[in-house]
């Protein structure tokens, strides 16, 4: 199989990153895992909600990813918060680490994947909103539901 024929099956979205910032710039990279991480995730076990990538040191790390103990993992099982490391080009790392120290942007991990057998992390370059694009992302979210109940209406 090829990289472009390869199924990618969606395990976590951080839905509160696209809330609370806007999306500039999206990357992928590879993440280190230990094999009973690996299995907790497979099962759907593992939280994006708070998390953040720092870069130090040339190189980039997902923290505060909560990832749950796997069940039969017993003297195996890793912190399920500590630092995991991104597996990126140097090149791709500089550049980020050059963007979010000059602009004052954030990395955010936006989703976790699995791409054939390999778990991939979506890494967004994001801008924090202001209060006032939350309401505007608010009130637009509502007009379309809006409109899409009525399409339904119209369509019965």
């Amino acid at each position: 199989m090829t990289d472009n024929t390869k199924k990618i099956k969606q395990i976590a979205d951080n839905r509160s990153a696209r809330f609370e910032y806007h999306i500039l710039e999206k990357h992928e990279a590879g993440i280190e895992l230990y094999g009973t991480e690996v299995k907790s995730i497979r099962n759907g076990n593992v939280n994006l909600k708070e998390a953040w990538i720092e870069i130090k040191g040339g190189e980039a790390f997902v923290v505060s990813m909560h990832v749950s103990p796997y069940e039969k993992g017993n003297i195996f099982n890793r912190d399920p918060l500590r630092r995991r490391r991104l597996l990126m080009h140097k090149s791709e790392i500089r550049k980020l680490y050059a963007e979010v120290k000059q602009g004052g942007l954030t990395l955010i991990p936006l989703s976790l994947y699995l791409k054939g057998s390999r778990v991939k992390v979506q890494a967004g370059l994001c801008k924090g909103k202001k209060l006032y694009d939350k309401r505007d992302s608010i009130a637009k979210r509502d007009t379309e539901r809006r409109a899409r109940r009525e399409i339904g209406k119209n369509l019965k």
